[in-house]
């Protein structure tokens, strides 16, 4: 069994990692906050809050109650080897909590920002490197300064992908301001990976969480369709994107973004074949809840482009990820376990032979 890197461009020596059981466990969707980009944004706009938007006092309340439960998971890393030791899994791709993305800032003060991120990430993983590795985040309000930090997030910290959100101060990635970001993402071989924060229009649902049930799988949908019928995966056919929440609800309904390329003409200005031909080329997440679902996926998705996924430590987190596989077995269930993001991240599995 082994991992291996593929870059377009760029080599980055593998990170070598090891399976404490059968297979190699990677959980490539699980999130770490640092405090001192908190302190930061308050220094810099003081009075600042965060708000989830479109949420209810009573979500607000139970969100309150679960910050100050899972604070030590989210904040840090011991409590996390702990659960990733109770989980059965051997290494988190830890990727910035979506709360500190800051793309509503100015693009000096959001360069600051997602460098004390990134750095403090880095400085996670380099007290554990055989059961971390990082992902970054980037200015994208400035594509010239996300360029330059993802960058330095490759070149001097050593991170091995950069977490983006499904829109930018409602600016659709798809338009042609940000085509150079994916360009310079296609060149340096860095995963990207697609984490909305909540929902842009969710005025219907404030009540019941909905805007986090229905709202985060619904932003990845229209997030990924704008990159697919906007011609962005076609333009850089090489670019590495892992979408969160099981890819949102593309996967399960993509015959009618094909039929719709078939009968319109505007859904075939910026792409030459179906749609559901690049969303397969897209990597997605097993955060689906329900072994129905996952089963479809690998039906329809394929194994080849299915990592594990968790949003640890979050509620909405898989409580038993690596049984959530349990009736998968052989070469899918070793690649949708660890291989598949082993691969995406450039991780070199060491057996103990």
């Amino acid at each position: 069994m082994s991992g291996t890197i593929s870059t377009c461009g760029h080599e980055r020596a593998p990170i070598p990692v090891s399976a404490r059981g059968k297979n190699l466990v990677v959980d490539i969707h699980c999130h770490l906050a640092v405090p001192a980009a908190e302190v930061q944004i308050r220094n810099a706009i003081p009075g600042f809050s965060f708000q989830m938007p479109f949420s209810s006092p009573a979500s607000d309340a139970v969100t309150a109650k679960l910050f100050a439960k899972i604070g030590p998971s989210l904040n840090g890393v011991e409590q996390r080897l702990v659960d990733m030791d109770r989980l059965g899994v051997d290494i988190q791709a830890v990727s910035p909590s979506p709360g500190q993305y800051f793309y509503f800032t100015d693009p000096d003060l959001g360069r600051d920002l997602a460098r004390t991120v990134n750095d403090g990430i880095a400085d996670a993983v380099a007290k554990h490197p055989d059961r971390l590795v990082g992902m970054g985040t980037v200015p994208l309000q400035s594509p010239e300064l996300a360029i330059a930090e993802m960058q330095r997030c490759v070149n001097d910290l050593g991170l091995r992908g950069i977490e983006i959100s499904s829109n930018v101060n409602g600016r659709e990635l798809a338009e042609d301001d940000f085509r150079p970001f994916f360009a310079a993402a296609e060149e340096l071989g860095i995963l990207l990976f697609l984490h909305p924060l909540g929902f842009t229009h969710g005025q219907r649902l404030s009540e019941h969480y909905l805007t986090n049930i229905i709202g985060n799988p619904l932003e990845s949908s229209i997030a990924l369709s704008h990159l697919i019928f906007g011609g962005v995966l076609d333009t850089f056919p090489g670019l590495k994107l892992c979408v969160a929440h099981g890819g949102g609800y593309l996967p399960g309904y993509w015959g009618r973004m094909d039929h719709a390329w078939r009968a319109r003409e505007e859904c075939r200005t910026h792409i030459s074949r179906e749609p559901s031909t690049y969303l397969r080329k897209v990597w997605l997440d097993t955060l689906v809840f329900d072994k129905d679902e996952l089963d479809s996926l690998i039906r329809t998705h394929g194994a080849d482009h299915l990592c594990l996924g968790t949003d640890y430590p979050f509620d909405m987190a898989e409580p038993d990820p690596v049984a959530f596989l349990d009736r998968i077995e052989g070469e899918t269930r070793a690649k949708i376990l660890g291989i598949n993001a082993a691969d995406l991240l450039g991780l070199k599995v060491c057996t103990n032979d």
